[in-house]
C-alpha cells in the first residue's frame, strides 16, 4: 500500500485515477485550490486539502504540498491538470520528500509550448504539420502567404478555446494581437481525422496507452465521449517520441490522420480524458509504479463518457448538425465516468463545480471551460 497525493481534484480524470488507486488498496489524498472539488466528494479519497492557487501563489502552493507530503507520509505525488507546471517548478524541493511523477519544468516547456513541441518532434524525425511562430502582423502576413488555409492558436492555450480554424485573413488580423510576450503559432491546415492519445511512461518506456477519436467535444477541443481504437501508427509515433525524449510521466498528443499518415499537432504533458479508457484495466495503477511492466491497453468496455457534457454540449451540437440519432446511440450505449454505484456523491458535486465555473467565467467574461483553469494554468511564466 502506498500513500498517494493527487493534485487537480477538479478533473474527472483525477476522480478516475483516485478510484483506480483506491481499488488496488492504496491510500489516496487530494490537494486542490478549488473548494468542494469533484474528486473530494469520492469515497475513494481519504482526505482532501485546500491549497493556495498555484498560478497566483506558486511558492505557497509548493510549500503546502510539502507539508501534506510530510503529514500524510506520501510516497508518490501525481499531478494531473495544469498545476503540474507549478509542481515541476518545485520538483527539486518536493523530490526530496517523495517520488514526484513529472519531468522538470524546462523539459515540460518544450512540450507545452506549441511551437517548441513541433520543433522538438521535428528534431526527432517525427511527422508534424508545418508551423511558424507568430509575434507580429508581419509574421501573420507571411503565414497567410505560405498557407492560405491555416490554423492559428496561442503558444500557450488549452481546450482549443482561442483556436482559429481556417480563418479569413481579415478576421485573423482584426482579432489576433500577437507579440513577443504573447506569441501565437500558425500551422498549415490538415484535412483529416482527429485522433487523441494518452500514455503513461517511465524513462522513455510506455507502461499504459490508449488512442481514441474525437467525435463529441465540449467546444472545439475537449473530448467528452471515448472509444479506444487499435491504432498502430499513433502508437509507433508516441513510442518513438517518448523513447527519444526519455519521458517520465503522463503525456497526451493530438493527431490528424490524412491518407494513412499521422501528424501530431499538439502535446499535453499531463493527464487527459484518456484516463477514462484505461481506468477499466485492473492493472492500470501499476503503470505508475513499474517502469519495466508491459504496456497496458484498455479492455473492451462500454464507451466512457461525460454524461453531463454530452447533454450540455453534445446534444445541442447534434441538433445543429442533424446528428441526433448518432448522438442518442452514443449516449444510450455509453457509461458515465462520474456516476458510480457506491460512490455517487461526485455525480452531485459536479453540478456545484459547474455552477462555480459558469459564475467565474461570467465575472471574467470567459467561457466556463476557460474559467476551470483560471487558477492553475501556466502560460510560460517563471
Amino acid at each position: 500500500m502506498v500513500n498517494i497525493l493527487l493534485t487537480g481534484g477538479r478533473a474527472p480524470a483525477t476522480l478516475d485515477l483516485a478510484r483506480s488507486f483506491h481499488a488496488q488498496g492504496h491510500r489516496v489524498v487530494v490537494a486542490e485550490s478549488l473548494r468542494h472539488s469533484l474528486t473530494a466528494a469520492s469515497r475513494a479519497v481519504h482526505a482532501t486539502f485546500l491549497v493556495p492557487p498555484p498560478r497566483q501563489q506558486p511558492t505557497a502552493f509548493v510549500e503546502a504540498l510539502a507539508e501534506i507530503i510530510r503529514k500524510e507520509k506520501i510516497g508518490l505525488l501525481i499531478p494531473t491538470c495544469e498545476e503540474i507546471f507549478y509542481v515541476a517548478m518545485g520538483r527539486e524541493r518536493l523530490a526530496g520528500l517523495c517520488t514526484v511523477f513529472t519531468e522538470a519544468i524546462e523539459r515540460l516547456r518544450l512540450l507545452h509550448d506549441k511551437g517548441r513541441f513541433i520543433e522538438t518532434a521535428q528534431s526527432l524525425g517525427l511527422p508534424v504539420p508545418e508551423t511558424r511562430r507568430v509575434e507580429s502582423a508581419a509574421d501573420l502576413r507571411a503565414a497567410f502567404a505560405r498557407w492560405p488555409r491555416l490554423v492559428l492558436k496561442p503558444v500557450y492555450s488549452r481546450f482549443a478555446a482561442r483556436t482559429l480554424i481556417l480563418p479569413p485573413s481579415s478576421i485573423a488580423f482584426d482579432s489576433l494581437r500577437a507579440s513577443p510576450t504573447s506569441p501565437w503559432v500558425a500551422q498549415e491546415y490538415l484535412a483529416g481525422q482527429p485522433i487523441c492519445t494518452y500514455s503513461v511512461a517511465h524513462a522513455g518506456q510506455l507502461t499504459a496507452h490508449t488512442a481514441y477519436r474525437s467525435e463529441f467535444t465540449a467546444g472545439q477541443g475537449a473530448t467528452i465521449h471515448f472509444q479506444h481504437i487499435d491504432h498502430p501508427a499513433t502508437l509507433a509515433w508516441v513510442s518513438q517520441f517518448v523513447q527519444a525524449f526519455g519521458f517520465t510521466g503522463q503525456i497526451a498528443f493530438d493527431f490528424i490522420e490524412t491518407e494513412g499518415t499521422v501528424r501530431a499537432i499538439e502535446c499535453n504533458p499531463r493527464a487527459t480524458s484518456g484516463v477514462h479508457l484505461l481506468n477499466a484495466a485492473p492493472r492500470f495503477p501499476t503503470a505508475f509504479f513499474d517502469g519495466g511492466a508491459s504496456c497496458i491497453f484498455p479492455p473492451i468496455q462500454p464507451a466512457p463518457m461525460l454524461a453531463s457534457a454530452m447533454l450540455l454540449y453534445g446534444l445541442p451540437a447534434a441538433l445543429k448538425k442533424g446528428g441526433l440519432d448518432y448522438w442518442w446511440q452514443a449516449f444510450r450505449s455509453g457509461r458515465d465516468v462520474i456516476f458510480r454505484r457506491g460512490d455517487n456523491r461526485p455525480a452531485l458535486a459536479q453540478w456545484r463545480s459547474l455552477f462555480h465555473f459558469v459564475a467565474l467565467g461570467w465575472r471574467h467574461k470567459i467561457t466556463a471551460l476557460e474559467a476551470s483553469t483560471l487558477d492553475i494554468e501556466w502560460n510560460g511564466e517563471i
